[in-house]
């Protein structure tokens, strides 16, 4: 079992990035269970951290199946699965009425996780997305094709764990993926964790309000308008 707990696997998971230390970075964690992971990677890297909120858009008849997911932003992005919006016979109605639903979602977690705070502006920045781990991948591709469009130079991927076609499968979306455990015969995310708990959305704030505070006491970090 590699990973004591998250906290430790982003330790281990910033030493792996130290190649982007110094650089303009920023580190971006997909909540909840990503945040932890990513707030030991934005303090190893001396760098801001902030929130990338994606919502999986389901088919309504099969809520698990993703006919497309919507992300963060003062201008919220929307990546459509065209096939399965036609194998399914999702009207652009139902779509619509999806996507506001999980929308609505994503404003009520910047909101209670972010405040007033605005997101980080990304544009010529590396941008590192952060997670506890990756399963399908399905999530963290629409989050890289909806940051795309906020201009960032380049694109990381850095999660402690995921299967090895997974990784190899972003590594066509994203300009660098890194990875500390690929198992060939994956099992779920939490497996790879003695301490895997679910998390609060208190944590959260408390973690992102830790982060702030930190990168308040040097230069403030600039913001999405």
């Amino acid at each position: 079992m590699p990973f004591a707990d998250r906290s430790e696997a982003g330790k281990r998971l910033g030493k792996a990035l130290d190649r982007y230390r110094g650089d303009n970075v920023v580190v971006l964690a997909l909540p909840r269970g990503g945040v932890p992971v990513a707030a030991e990677v934005a303090s190893y890297l001396e760098a801001p951290l902030d929130l990338l909120l994606v919502r999986k858009i389901g088919v309504p008849t099969h809520p698990e199946l993703a006919m497309g997911a919507i992300i963060d932003g003062d201008d919220p992005i929307v990546v459509r699965n065209a096939d399965v919006i036609r194998l399914a016979w999702v009207s652009a109605a139902e779509f619509d009425k999806s996507c506001e639903r999980e929308l609505a979602e994503i404003e009520r977690r910047r909101r209670l996780y972010a405040g007033n705070r605005h997101p980080l502006d990304v544009k010529s920045r590396i941008a590192i997305i952060v997670d506890d781990g990756i399963a399908t991948g399905a999530t963290v591709r629409a989050a890289i094709r909806g940051l795309r469009r906020r201009k960032p130079c380049s694109i990381v991927v850095a999660v402690p764990v995921a299967p090895p076609e997974t990784i190899e499968a972003l590594r066509k979306e994203a300009d660098d993926v890194v990875c500390l455990e690929e198992p060939e015969f994956f099992q779920a995310i939490g497996l790879y964790y003695r301490d895997f708990h679910q998390l609060r959305d208190q944590d959260v704030i408390a973690l992102m309000d830790a982060a702030q505070a930190r990168v308040s006491a040097g230069t403030p970090p600039a913001v999405d308008k």
